[in-house]
Order: structure tokens, then sequence, then C-alpha cells
């Protein structure tokens, strides 16, 4: 039997498909880690200062003991720096109001920034005070939003994707620039004491962009391929994140080889990969699965609904692990972020660590 473990142990045992004690556990309690700190610090706040990110990052960590931690903030960080027009509401999180591409002759915008300034430096800021906060406590996955969604988020996702089938190179050439910046980020998330980047990949989705549209405008050496030989060549572990119905999981598993990968379930669409799907398409050999409980239960349910959802979920992972001869190459996590609103009851973050607890055990 596994010695009880701390949950950095089971984190980076998990990583190496060691044996753990029970499932490491982790819902994407982001933002709503704010609520835990003694003075108020709002969302707003979250978004344009560095230190109340990062307290509110470490305190959800420490009370719950998570054994990841991945530091999403929002999706229009890379935007505000390129010019979006951005809002920010007091507690909402922050999103694109006006995008910066009307022509085809404004992907020339896209260049290169400098990561020392602005957002992305509150950013990068943020990531090195909560690395050095959760040391050997969580392991620590910097977000950070892959060239492809940074640019949707920029130019607008509607007007992207007609531009990419009707006129693709500007598109292409304002890629090269958002793949420059992301790498500059990397360069300097690096020098923190963040063990892994993980990447927001989110438009690799059936939903949206086929294999070959994907392979044109991402899964290639220029942009996505170039980013993880840099992770790698960093010495940073690489992640990804995403939260699309329908991933490509063959390429962004199979192919970019991640040592983590955060992905949702959608019950409803038949498609969408669940626990059960994911193991035996053999998935989960190549890397640690984090998923995937409904966000939505964390805002909309009870403590008992988690339990049982939460509790669902491990049975399903165990015996699938079980069946391929895994030892823990699984997180117990939700498919995205816990909704930071302050009507989402804290309990239920409880409830889903307890869950865990309960019901994760290897042994069992």
């Amino acid at each position: 039997m596994v010695k009880t473990m701390t949950p950095y142990e089971r984190a980076t045992a998990a990583l190496a498909n060691e044996p753990v004690d029970e499932l490491p556990a982790y819902p994407l309690a982001c933002a709503i880690g704010r609520r835990l700190l003694p003075q108020k610090t709002t969302l707003r706040e979250m978004s344009v200062n560095a230190k109340a990110c990062a307290d509110s990052f470490i305190a959800a960590a420490n009370k719950y003991k998570f054994s990841y931690t991945v530091t999403l903030i929002d999706l229009a960080v890379q935007a505000h720096d390129y010019g979006a027009e951005v809002r920010m509401d007091e507690e909402n999180t922050a999103f694109v109001t006006g995008h910066v591409v009307h022509s085809p002759e404004d992907y020339e915008k896209f260049q290169p920034l400098d990561v020392t300034k602005g957002r992305i430096a509150y950013l990068i800021e943020a990531n090195r005070q909560i690395a050095a906060g959760l040391k050997n406590k969580a392991f620590v996955a910097c977000h950070v939003e892959g060239p492809l969604l940074a640019l949707s988020q920029s130019a607008g996702a509607e007007r992207l994707f007609m531009d990419m089938f009707s006129d693709p190179e500007p598109v292409l050439k304002a890629l090269t620039n958002t793949t420059e910046t992301c790498s500059r980020i990397a360069k300097e998330i690096a020098k923190t004491d963040a063990p892994a980047l993980l990447w927001n990949f989110l438009w690799g989705n059936y939903s949206v962009l086929g294999d070959n549209e994907y392979k044109q405008f991402e899964a290639n050496d220029k942009y996505a391929y170039k980013l993880i030989k840099e992770t790698h060549d960093l010495g940073l572990g690489f992640a990804i994140h995403n939260c699309a119905d329908m991933p490509h999981l063959d390429t962004q598993i199979k192919q970019y080889k991640p040592d983590l990968y955060s992905l949702a379930y959608y019950p409803l669409n038949p498609s969408s990969p669940s626990a059960t799907k994911v193991l035996d398409g053999g998935y989960a050999d190549h890397c640690v699965i984090a998923g995937q409980i409904d966000p939505q239960l964390f805002a909309r349910g009870t403590p008992a609904k988690m339990d049982a959802a939460v509790g669902s979920l491990c049975q399903e992972v165990k015996t699938g692990l079980c069946k391929h001869n895994l030892n823990s190459k699984w997180c117990i996590a939700s498919g995205c972020e816990v909704p930071p609103e302050l009507k989402t009851p804290m309990e239920n973050i409880q409830a889903f660590m307890d869950g865990v607890d309960n019901h994760g055990k290897m042994s069992s």
C-alpha cells in the first residue's frame, strides 16, 4: 500500500505513472480564489494587479490542497496588448469587446510584442509569484494562450475563420508574429520557479477545424511545434488545456506528446470524449489526463451532487486505469474553470476535494 502522499507528491508521481495513494485532484479554481483573501478582491483587481492575482491562486491551493494549479486568468491578456478593447467589470471575467481586424491589411498590426510591458508583463509577474508561493506544494502549470487563440481573441473568431479560407496569407503572417510573442512569454516564464507551461490550443477542435485546417494554422513547425520544442529546450514541463467539445486528441496528445492534458466532457455530444473513451483510446498512456467534472456543477450543484459526480468519475477512472495497466495517469479535475462569480458556493469546491479523498483511493 502506498504511503500517504502530499498533493505535490501525487502530482509528480502521476506524471511519471508511479503508484499514488489516491488520484490527484484539481478543480480549475482560478479567479474564485480571491474570495478566500482577508481583504475584498474583485475580479477586475485580479486582472490588473499581479500580487492580488497571485495571492488568490496561492490561497486556494493552500486551503484545498490542490495537486496542480493552472494559472488561467482570462483569454484576453494578449488581445489587450495587441490593442483590442477589453471590458473589465468589477466581478466579471475580462473579455474582448472591440477587435482590431476589420480588413486583411489589419493583420499587419500583429507584430511581436514587448512582453516586459502591458498585461502580458503582469501575467508573467503573477506566474512568478504563484510558482514561488506554491513551490513543492502544488505543481504549477503557467497558462498561456496559444498563437491561434491569441489571434482569434484579438481579430475576432468569426472574422478570422472567414479570412483563413478566403485570404489565408495575411493570417499566416500574423500567426508567425503571435507565435513569436508566445515564444517571448515562454522565455520569461522560464526565468521563474514555474515547472511547466500550459498552452491553450483551443482551436484544435473538430467543431471548428478539420485536421488539414488545424495543421495549416497551428499544428506545424512554424507555430505549435516550434513552441513545444522551445518549451522543452527551456527545461519546462509541457501541458495543454483544451476545453473544446471535440478536441484533436490524436494530434494534441499522440503527436504533441504533452506531460499533462486538461480536457472537458460534454455528455450531450456523442463525439465528446468521456473518461472511458480517453482511456480506451490509449491517450493516458502518453500523459496525465485532467478532467472532467462539469464546471457548472460548482455553481449550480450541491455538495451531495458534487460527491456523487466525483465518486462516479473516480470509479470510472480507476476501472479504466486498472484495465490499461496504468498506475496513476489521471487527475480528477473540472473540464474548465470553476465559475468565478460570487454566487458559486465555495463548499462545492471542498466537496469536490473531499469526494476525491473519499472515492479516489487507489487501494479500493
